[in-house]
């Protein structure tokens, strides 16, 4: 996003936050104002004047605002509504980064919900292990890659292999993203984990080991990551066999190899190097 709506963001993430505190019942206002945020954002994809005309820079904010609540007043709840018109009154630099801008305000709201109801580092851990699950699923993530699909079909196709295996705000935010892709499902689920990693204030460690860790690992391996990159550290871990044993830890860009086969492979790449000496 460009420095304009960036801030026009920051402002109504504000104001989105303030809403879900005050709700009486803040874990139904968030789910509700998630799911109905997504919906606007399908209509605004079927309709492109729409689209521009509520992100047109060029009329007043009252303006946009006006034809907000003309076309959604009455079609969804009043928090929405709230939070959708003071979007509209805010300055995006492009119609495609306001819709981009109320995707991000509907996965917050969602990510508010799974806070308020205690769930976050679940919904986190669900994420996280749905995009390895589809990473070993190769057919199913080529069906949800398919891009003669619609996203409705893609959305029923995720929803019969997770509903009743997950909360409702894993269920919602995963169906939301399958829906709306940005680079293929496994990248774009183990990013959306990624992002409620950092609503708890933590920043992510992707972790490759032999065999599962324990819990007391993940604990041991989560403070050393934390001494070594002063942050507090989310261990997002899956099992690969091929490592033969140890295993490789990925903050960012950095990565840290101290499987077997990582030292085996350097080893090889050593004696090499001294034979054509």
């Amino acid at each position: 996003m460009k420095a304009a709506s960036r801030e026009a963001q920051s402002h109504v993430t504000e104001q989105l936050d303030e809403l879900v505190r005050s709700a009486d019942n803040a874990v139904a206002t968030a789910a509700q104002v998630g799911t109905e945020l997504f919906l606007v954002v399908d209509q605004l994809d079927t309709e492109r004047a729409l689209r521009v005309a509520v992100a047109d820079a060029s009329l007043d904010a009252s303006q946009r605002e006006g034809i907000m609540r003309e076309v959604f007043g009455g079609k969804v709840a009043e928090p929405t509504l709230n939070i959708l018109t003071a979007a509209a009154k805010e300055e995006w630099s492009t119609p495609r980064e306001f819709r981009t801008g109320l995707i991000n305000l509907g996965r917050r709201a969602l990510e508010l919900g799974a806070k308020e109801q205690g769930q976050l580092e679940q919904v986190e851990e669900e994420l996280y292990q749905l995009s390895i699950l589809l990473e070993d699923e190769k057919e199913l993530t080529q069906l949800l890659s398919d891009r003669t699909a619609t996203p409705a079909q893609k959305r029923g196709l995720l929803a019969s292999v997770i509903y009743g295996k997950v909360t409702m705000f894993t269920e919602a935010l995963a169906l939301q993203v399958i829906g709306r892709p940005n680079r293929n499902p496994v990248d774009d689920l183990a990013s959306l984990a990624g992002g409620v990693a950092e609503m708890r204030g933590k920043a992510v460690a992707r972790v490759a080991s032999a065999e599962a860790l324990s819990d007391a690992q993940r604990t041991a391996l989560a403070g050393k990551l934390e001494q070594i990159y002063g942050r507090e550290m989310a261990i997002h871990s899956e099992v690969d066999p091929s490592l033969l044993g140890g295993m490789v830890v990925r903050v960012g860009d950095e990565v840290i190899d101290g499987s077997t086969r990582g030292k085996l492979e350097r080893l090889r790449t050593d004696m090499a190097a001294q034979a054509t000496k």
